[in-house]
């Protein structure tokens, strides 16, 4: 059986399709960035990763990009190793957190907090990124459980 189900049953809460929007806004709050995301979180029972995610985004101007990452359970803390960036997760009172360091983006970090709704039918995420220890952009994004 995966650790993370008893280790982090908040997580694993998560797990199913996700259709949502993401905003990246500036510090001046002017929009950068908005797209549509199509999020799958697995719990496999086996293989090395704990935790794989499937991210399928799309634009309005058709553009497309696709990611597939995993992570795994280590002392305490669910931790990514990934070409695009490297970090941690926990939880707290069935709030998650994570702190990821961007290898794509010289210099920057994120830190998110993943809450879900009670009904466990959509849930927000909010990430505070930083670049050269400065508070950059912030990232919302809105999710609806699909599946």
């Amino acid at each position: 059986m995966n650790p993370l189900r008893t280790a982090m049953p908040s997580i694993v809460a998560h797990e199913g399709e996700w259709d949502g929007t993401y905003r990246h806004i500036a510090a001046d709050c002017t929009l950068l960035d908005e797209h549509r995301t199509r999020t799958s979180c697995i719990f496999p029972d086996e293989g090395p990763d704990h935790y794989v995610q499937h991210s399928r985004l799309s634009w309005a101007d058709g553009r497309r990009e696709e990611y597939r990452f995993g992570g795994c359970l280590r002392d305490g803390l669910l931790r990514w190793d990934t070409e695009r960036f490297h970090g941690f997760g926990w939880e707290s009172e069935g709030v998650l957190m994570l702190r990821l360091d961007r290898r794509d983006v010289p210099g920057a970090y994120y830190v998110e907090m993943i809450n879900m709704a009670p009904d466990g039918k959509s849930r927000a995420r909010t990430w505070q990124w930083f670049r050269d220890g400065r508070p950059w952009k912030r990232t919302l994004c809105d999710e609806w459980r699909i599946g």
